[in-house]
């Protein structure tokens, strides 16, 4: 199983789930919504420096991914 990235930043971890076919819907103060046709759940990423590895992970289960495609898409 891989790690999880320790300093991965929030526009980084919006780039890779981009890349895994979610889209940006809109900006609200510092957290980046995101959107997936199909998908009846959102995904709220904070626009921090580096994120909390349980958000991270969190985020990661809530869009259907494993830790190992994430890492692959950073």
């Amino acid at each position: 199983m891989a790690k999880l990235p320790r300093d991965c930043s929030g526009r980084q971890a919006v780039r890779a789930f981009q890349r895994a076919g979610w889209a940006i819907a809109r900006q609200t103060a510092s957290h980046i919504i995101l959107v997936q046709p199909g998908h009846c759940s959102t995904l709220s990423v904070p626009d921090h420096r580096v994120l909390d590895p349980g958000l991270l992970r969190s985020l990661i289960r809530h869009a259907e991914l494993s830790v190992e495609e994430f890492v692959r898409l950073l």
